[in-house]
Order: structure tokens, then C-alpha cells, then sequence
């Protein structure tokens, strides 16, 4: 079975609210957006209009979805916008495979210096999800 194509979003139609299934979204006059009437949510009509994306979001990224004829389909972020998998891989690199490596090859005089050097490269991936995820 192929995967049905998306629809191109009418500007002119009211759609059923991706967030909240009992919610009509209605769209804004003189703009390229709907609003939710239950929800209260703003939806901005992205990519040549085959993408409904949340205007104001709590989210790390920006959820978007895509109309396939009766129902939304969600759009998965880009890898270059999941930081958190990235981040969580090079702490568990450093910390389960190199951290260890480094204590057995250094000798007992450089040992504090490895320490500092190993947590730093923890800390690094640490400060970059917390510096992505804040709002």
C-alpha cells in the first residue's frame, strides 16, 4: 500500500485541530494561519502550503503537521534539530569508553589532569542539550 500524498492546505477551509480532535481550526482573515476554536492555539501554513506548523509552542522544536485528506499526519523534526539522542551518545562515548581508557593509561601524577579533561568533554554536550531545551 503507497503512503497517501499530503493535500495542500486550503486557506479558505476549516480543518479538525491536530492538537485536540474536538476543535475546528478557522482561518485568521488576511493571513496564512488558522486558529483553533477550542484550544486557542495559532497554526502558520509553511512549505508551499503542505505543512501546518504551531506558532507558539513550549516545545524544544516546532511541531508541524501535514493534511492527508481527513486527518494530520505529524512531520518528525530533523536530526539537526534533535539534539538530545546527539548529546546523550557523546556522554555515553565519553564517560562509558573513553573516561576509562584514559585513567588506565595515564600514570598517577597526570591522573587529576585526565580527571578535569574528561569532565570537561562531559560537561561540553551537557551545557549544549540544557542551552537547546531552555525557554
Amino acid at each position: 500500500m503507497q503512503p497517501q500524498k499530503p493535500d495542500k492546505i486550503d486557506l479558505n477551509m476549516e480543518y479538525i485541530c491536530p492538537c485536540r480532535r474536538n476543535g475546528q481550526l478557522i482561518p485568521i482573515t488576511l493571513t496564512e494561519a488558522f486558529g483553533c476554536d477550542r484550544c486557542q492555539q495559532i497554526f502558520v501554513v509553511e512549505e508551499n502550503g503542505y505543512v501546518l506548523e504551531q506558532l507558539s509552542t513550549t516545545y524544544p522544536y516546532k511541531r508541524a503537521w501535514r493534511w492527508k485528506g481527513n486527518n494530520w499526519q505529524i512531520v518528525q523534526p530533523r536530526l539537526g534539530q534533535n539534539y538530545l539522542p546527539i548529546a546523550l551518545s557523546i556522554i555515553f562515548v565519553l564517560v562509558i569508553i573513553w573516561l576509562p581508557l584514559a585513567l588506565r593509561l595515564a600514570n598517577s601524577s597526570n591522573i587529576i589532569a585526565w580527571a578535569i579533561v574528561a569532565l570537561l568533554l562531559v560537561i561540553l554536550p551537557a551545557l549544549m542539550v540544557w542551552l537547546t531545551y531552555r525557554r
